[in-house]
């Protein structure tokens, strides 16, 4: 029966185990990164939207003051008739 040394056996695994945890962290952060500017890209879009929605409600809101206020139900003949 030949025995191996105790030495190779466990420092292989063990570059091996670590060679595996260096490529999951490599991967994780690169996720990270891209994650990261997902979410920088889409908090200036929600910023862009809210002044949108911002500028229409005030466009809303004026025309209901320029009008009267109001509200077409879809019942009403619309004013062509």
């Amino acid at each position: 029966m030949s025995r191996r040394p105790l030495t190779d056996t466990p420092c292989r695994a063990t570059a091996q185990a670590m060679e595996k945890l260096e490529e999951k962290i490599a991967h994780l952060e690169r996720v990270v990164d891209d994650l990261s500017g997902v979410v920088a890209r889409q908090a200036e879009d929600i910023t862009v939207l809210k002044r949108r929605v911002e500028m229409l409600m005030q466009r809303e809101a004026e025309r209901e003051t320029d009008q009267g206020s109001h509200i077409f139900t879809g019942q009403e003949r619309p004013p062509h008739y």
